[in-house]
């Protein structure tokens, strides 16, 4: 909004031109979103007690969870409330691709609230099965991705870029497609599956989301695509401003989850954030970048992947409970301890991530 009346705020004062900067604008989408988080979060806290909706507890899990249950949760509504108001306020929301990632976030809530909403009318943790899930997350994914791949205007828009490789820009053609909606599931299953501590999801959320705005301002700059040897992308600098709002949001909503969390963020917060941040990554070409920041994203889903696998086959677990942050809590590590741990290593990857910029 803000973006479209500078033009008519500069005929009064000039100073108002300084919201054509996407770098200005990011910062202020990230402030406003912290702030609107913060300030609202508690009349959301107390809305969502109001209504009793309270967290269900998988009778299987750890027994030092048993103390969440009914803990507030669907607190992702405020998540994806608060960054599309914000997205809205600052961005170009006509620019196609905040339209495609903003799209991409609001219909993964869609399909992690009505998760939600199940869980809470049945009083267990088991919401949508599997199949139905995967089966709305994929159809989903497709469209936006087969959207993305055909309204492509230039070559670089469906390269793949090896992170570390100064010239490997790889045209897959077709195949574009199915990486692209793999990134799409996997990531935002993936979160899903490491929101099970508190705090545990959302620190790391912010900080790739943070780390793929550079990407994305890197890849819409004319002349840092070209010092760091990135392809050129025009449109995607305005995704800056969508991920400042999303690393904003995250860290306001942290102000509440961190431990001992007062709310959840629930599917409806978690398959989102997963899926945003993978739309963001598959825009500017880092998918293989993704995959490496979030490395603990990967080895929870990966994790659950081999403990079904394992079981399935021999009988037998490789971990005391899947995903991994359960295994290291059995193992004797205390809830804060694995969060921060996680949180660490993900604050190492993103700056790995980082530097890809120059090695490259």
């Amino acid at each position: 909004m803000f973006y479209y009346f500078s033009d008519l705020l500069a005929d009064w004062y000039s100073g108002f031109n300084v919201l054509q900067y996407i770098t200005l604008r990011t910062v202020f989408a990230a402030i406003s979103a912290l702030l609107i988080s913060v300030i609202t979060g508690p009349i959301v806290i107390k809305f969502l007690t109001y209504l009793n909706v309270g967290q269900t507890i998988r009778a299987e899990g750890p027994k030092s969870h048993y103390s969440k249950k009914g803990t507030p949760t669907m607190g992702g509504v405020l998540i994806i409330l608060t960054i599309t108001l914000t997205t809205l306020l600052w961005a170009d929301i006509y620019n196609r691709y905040v339209m495609m990632a903003l799209t991409t976030m609001l219909l993964f809530a869609l399909i992690g609230g009505i998760d939600d909403y199940i869980k809470l009318k049945r009083g267990d943790s088991a919401g949508l099965s599997v199949g139905v899930k995967f089966f709305w997350q994929s159809v989903i994914a497709l469209t936006m991705v087969s959207l993305i791949y055909h309204t492509a205007q230039y070559p670089a828009e469906l390269e793949v870029i090896v992170p570390f490789a100064k010239n490997i820009m790889l045209d897959i053609g077709p195949w574009f497609i199915l990486l692209a909606y793999l990134t799409v599931v996997g990531s935002s299953n993936a979160v899903n599956l490491t929101d099970g501590l508190d705090g545990l999801a959302v620190l790391p959320v912010a900080l790739i989301a943070a780390a793929l705005g550079v990407f994305a301002y890197v890849s819409g700059h004319v002349n840092f695509a070209a010092y760091l040897n990135f392809p050129y992308l025009p449109e995607a600098a305005e995704l800056t401003v969508f991920c400042g709002a999303l690393a904003g949001t995250a860290l306001g909503f942290l102000w509440f989850n961190t431990y001992p969390a007062q709310v959840f963020m629930g599917d409806v917060g978690a398959l989102s954030l997963g899926a945003a941040l993978a739309i963001i990554a598959v825009l500017v070409r880092q998918e293989l970048l993704l995959f490496l920041m979030g490395g603990i994203f990967v080895a929870e889903a990966l994790s659950v992947i081999l403990q079904v696998a394992s079981f399935r086959a021999t009988g037998k677990r490789i971990f005391r409970m899947a995903p991994l942050h359960h295994h290291f809590e059995l193992s004797g590590w205390k809830e804060p301890k694995v969060i921060v741990r996680f949180w660490i290593i993900t604050l190492l990857l993103v700056l790995a991530g980082l530097a890809t910029l120059k090695i490259r």
